[in-house]
């Protein structure tokens, strides 16, 4: 992003102050507009002598970090601000658009701000935009039907944000052969963008991509309304620096990852967060996958199968209707960018089925901390984890019986998770 206002959103776990940095926008058609950019994980492990209330305080992250008990409990400030009003605008301002019918084999190269109208049935065209660095241009698919041998339906050069907008109407776009390179850039999915992308709109979109990615962003993924189906070879959804959904009804089926978000350069980026909508996942890989936090705060997940249900550095998980069904782990922290990997859930209702062989359903390569939340586990193996493992609330059943307290299993296979006892116990490894 090429804005200058910066507000902060403090997520607070495991004595760890996790930030999130949300960038304002200062256009006025997106005046409200913030956008997370990154999340940064400060290395703290919680002390075993802190207060066991588990209560955080919120507030601005100049202030600094607020305390955190043994219980890990999270609390998040207003997470309002990662969606602009324009993002969660379903339908575009028309007024001063511009129509037009695009025409088989003819590229369109939109360089100036604006609003596009778009529709025809054409083969080989690529809407290319090219506009300012400040730019906000919005893409309005009125039905759309693109199908190219080797480029992007959708290519994003340079703007400051880009908007693709559905009307009531059915779109799809597919491209069926390998991805040639623009220079130095290594072209890659069906609609690939080097700016912050949001789709959105009241309609459907149907995407296949034969030999690569389905939807790549180097800067944020949005995705805040719309019904799209994705059919990738390789990652369904990709961003560089964070995917966030409020909400919408997406159905993958991916070759390999269905969200991933990765960031080589900055170690606070590579996010995902879910606040709504409904997901429909099969992934020959991960489902969803992020670098550095995976934050669920709503929605509905349904992972129909996947080597890695969920992966992170650090998870939370406040809320949300959660299935998964997984060969390796269900839910999995693991060190990316920091050593301090953690799984928390605080609520919502979670369901994880587990594949035979050496799996875990809940595998944290640091601490785990249960809440609160309707947790229902089928497992050999249901928690897995390196530090500290609590079950300090909620409801959780392992294999139809309902537990009291962690016990855990290393390495798998081992009938972790299924012990006995009075509440809010803990259970730790060697």
């Amino acid at each position: 992003m090429k804005n200058n206002q910066f507000i902060s959103i403090k997520v607070l776990t495991f004595a760890a102050l996790l930030s999130l940095s949300v960038v304002g926008c200062s256009n006025a058609q997106d005046n409200s507009a913030a956008v997370v950019t990154s999340t940064q994980a400060v290395a703290t492990q919680a002390a075993s002598s802190t207060a066991s209330s588990g209560t955080t305080s919120t507030g601005d992250a100049t202030e600094g970090a607020a305390t955190t008990g043994t219980t890990g409990t999270t609390t998040a400030a207003d997470t309002s601000a990662l969606f602009s009003d324009r993002d969660l605008e379903q339908t575009a301002d028309l007024t001063a658009a511009t129509r037009m019918n695009l025409v088989s084999n003819q590229d369109v190269t939109l360089s100036e701000e604006g609003v596009y109208v778009l529709s025809g049935d054409v083969e080989n065209v690529t809407v290319v935009v090219d506009a300012a660095e400040e730019a906000k241009v919005q893409i309005v698919l009125d039905g759309v039907s693109i199908t190219n041998d080797d480029a992007p339906a959708i290519y994003v050069k340079a703007a400051d944000k880009v908007f693709v907008t559905s009307t009531d109407s059915d779109n799809d776009m597919e491209v069926t052969g390998t991805y040639v390179a623009d220079g130095e850039t290594n072209l890659d999915a069906v609609i690939f963008s080097r700016a912050d992308l949001t789709l959105n709109g009241t309609g459907s979109l149907d995407i296949i991509s034969a030999q690569g990615n389905g939807i790549s962003s180097k800067d944020d993924l949005k995705i805040t309304g719309g019904v799209y189906t994705i059919k990738s070879s390789a990652d369904a959804l990709e961003a560089n620096d964070a995917i966030l959904i409020n909400d919408g009804t997406v159905t993958i089926e991916t070759g390999k990852d269905a969200l991933h978000s990765e960031n080589e350069e900055d170690t606070t980026l590579g996010n995902i967060y879910i606040e709504g909508g409904t997901l429909n996942i099969t992934a020959a890989d991960d489902a969803i996958t992020a670098n550095n936090l995976v934050q669920i705060d709503g929605g509905t997940i349904n992972i129909e199968t996947a080597v890695e249900g969920i992966e992170g550095n650090n998870i939370i998980i406040n809320d949300g209707q959660i299935t998964v069904y997984a060969t390796d782990d269900g839910i999995n922290a693991t060190p990316k960018v920091s050593d301090n990997a953690s799984i928390e859930v605080n609520g919502g209702t979670i369901k994880v089925t587990m594949g035979s062989g050496d799996t875990d359903a809940f595998d944290s390569n640091g601490n785990l901390y249960i809440n609160g939340g309707t947790i229902d586990v089928e497992a050999t193996s249901a928690f897995d984890a390196d530090g500290t493992a609590e079950l300090n609330g909620g409801t959780v059943t392992v294999n139809g019986e309902q537990i009291t307290e962690i016990t855990e299993s290393r390495g798998g296979g081992g009938g972790g998770g299924f012990r006995g006892g009075a509440g809010g116990g803990r259970g730790t490894g060697q």
